[in-house]
């Protein structure tokens, strides 16, 4: 049967977070020069060591895995959520992000604990002020929504999540269903989750395709329920070839031709 149904990841997919991320460190990097020398690109290479290694050392480090909360969202996400494991990362966020920015800070030779505190309430509020949607979101989505059901399916903090999807208004009209891995309680590759998908929009894997950036996650994920899947690789990742999609692309316009085809050989 022909495609009915669109799945889309939101991170780096249709929302521009990576270009978010990097700009929120750099600006929150850059304000160090006004109290010490330091090299701004070095500073922050050394703040996402830091946060990474101190992520992994927390008891929620394998929640937040499943679930797909990466330690930099957890750098600014404030984890209002309904939820044991999200409460308590709520209470560790605080301290964890002075901590990874201290941390960073003294790989510099800067040792300064009031800068670092400083630093940890900086970069949530650049990282707030950014929301970046690829030139090519809208038009893409405006054209599919004509013909097909579209779900967005997202890894993270429903906290998080809900709250980038409120700084881009514009994207939840076009979505028939909404799916964040916080609320379900599995994160993608899980294939409970994309079971839960198809159901909700009333499909078959084969009437379904996935849409993302991530091969561990949205392809991986894709794959594991049969779905077909395409790979929206814009920083031309080379990959191990372990985790195959079906397509690979490198804007989201070039969906069209790729479902037209799929449709086009179904019906003939």
């Amino acid at each position: 049967m022909s495609i009915k149904a669109i799945i889309f990841d939101l991170d780096d997919t249709l929302l521009w977070d990576e270009r978010c991320v990097k700009e929120a460190f750099e600006v929150t990097c850059q304000s160090v020069e006004q109290h010490y020398r330091i090299d701004p690109v070095k500073l922050e290479e050394a703040v996402r060591q830091e946060a990474r290694a101190l992520y992994e050392t927390f008891e929620t480090f394998e929640f937040s895995k499943n679930i797909g909360i990466n330690p930099f969202e957890a750098l600014w996400g404030n984890f209002n959520d309904e939820n044991e494991h999200f409460s308590l990362l709520k209470k560790i966020a605080p301290e964890y992000r002075k901590e990874a920015w201290t941390r960073g800070l003294k790989v510099m030779g800067i040792d300064d604990l009031q800068l670092g505190q400083t630093l940890s309430e900086l970069f949530p509020s650049e990282r707030r002020s950014r929301s970046y949607v690829y030139d090519e979101t809208y038009p893409t989505i405006d054209k599919l929504k004509e013909k097909y059901k579209l779900m967005l399916l997202t890894n993270g903090s429903p906290d998080i999540q809900n709250e980038k999807l409120a700084a881009m208004p514009k994207l939840m009209p076009y979505m028939d269903q909404v799916m964040i891995s916080g609320s379900f309680g599995q994160g993608k590759p899980s294939p409970a989750i994309f079971e839960h998908a198809m159901k909700l929009l009333g499909i078959e894997p084969h009437e379904g395709i996935m849409v993302g950036d991530n091969l561990n996650t949205d392809i991986k994920g894709a794959l594991s329920v049969g779905m077909r899947c395409v790979w929206i690789n814009r920083n031309n990742i080379k990959s191990s070839g372990e985790i195959k999609p079906d397509f690979e692309i490198k804007e989201l316009n070039e969906l069209h031709g790729i479902i037209q085809s799929i449709n086009t050989k179904v019906s003939s």
